[in-house]
């Protein structure tokens, strides 16, 4: 072999490590190694929070569930903005829900409008157990960090609970109150957006962290629409990213 094809393989052979070592700082980024394609996400998640107007207050939230979410679009934008989207699904198979306990009755109405036949008082309220799913979230990540992937989304689901949600019928004995069309509904609407980031600990494995404003709602499917208008939800998770 020729000096001069040595001096070339040798030369070949000395950039492998130099190709290896630019792949290495390449991939140094977990937050662009992840952004670099169009990735699944999936992940586990717990959920927390509370009512945050004054008649819901004293409401508690947990559930437990999981993320799936598709990122269906390579990087647009620079600087702080720069980022790709992603369609998501969460499922909550276990929710629960803690609230305030009161006394009301069950009433029906006679031919006399100011007289009622009523039964109880019953105890309402306290603790609701039921499954959420959020089949539409609509998320933007922002790509420009190194560790931290921030994120802001939209999304919109469905609750059903063992129990008519939330309960009705405090205040003056009437039919309005506590008649026979006075309950609210097992199922109800959650509207909802939030902010919340990914803490890389390595290329395809991130911490989770999220708060939600998540508002309730029947849109009237019961009687009695009581709904929850706002409560502040807050996350933690762990993703794996495909």
């Amino acid at each position: 072999m020729s000096q001069v094809k040595r001096l070339v393989l040798a030369a070949v052979a000395g950039l492998f490590p130099l190709a290896a070592l630019g792949q290495m700082t390449a991939n140094e980024s977990p937050v662009g190694a992840a952004a670099k394609h169009t990735p699944w996400e999936m992940g586990v998640l717990f959920q927390g929070g509370k009512g945050v107007t004054d008649e819901r207050d004293d409401f508690q939230f947990f559930m437990a569930g999981g993320h799936l979410g598709k990122v269906l679009t390579p990087e647009y934008g620079s600087g702080l903005f720069k980022g790709n989207f992603e369609y998501a699904v969460e499922v909550f198979p276990y929710w629960q829900s803690n609230t305030p306990t009161f006394q009301r009755y069950s009433c029906t109405g006679t031919p006399n409008v100011n007289v009622f036949n009523c039964v109880g008082p019953y105890t309402v309220g306290g603790t609701f157990h039921g499954a959420s799913i959020t089949p539409i979230i609509l998320r933007w990540n922002f790509t420009h960090g190194h560790r931290i992937m921030p994120w802001a989304q939209a999304a919109g689901g469905v609750l059903w609970t063992n129990h008519k949600y939330p309960a009705y019928g405090q205040g003056e004995v009437n039919l309005q109150n506590m008649g026979p069309n006075s309950d609210a509904s097992v199922w109800n609407f959650t509207p909802q957006g939030g902010v919340g980031l990914h803490y890389f600990l390595q290329p395809n494995r991130s911490l989770d962290f999220g708060a939600n404003a998540v508002h309730i709602s029947s849109a009237s499917l019961g009687d009695r629409n009581p709904g929850v208008n706002a409560s502040v939800q807050f996350s933690i998770g762990y993703t794996w990213w495909k």
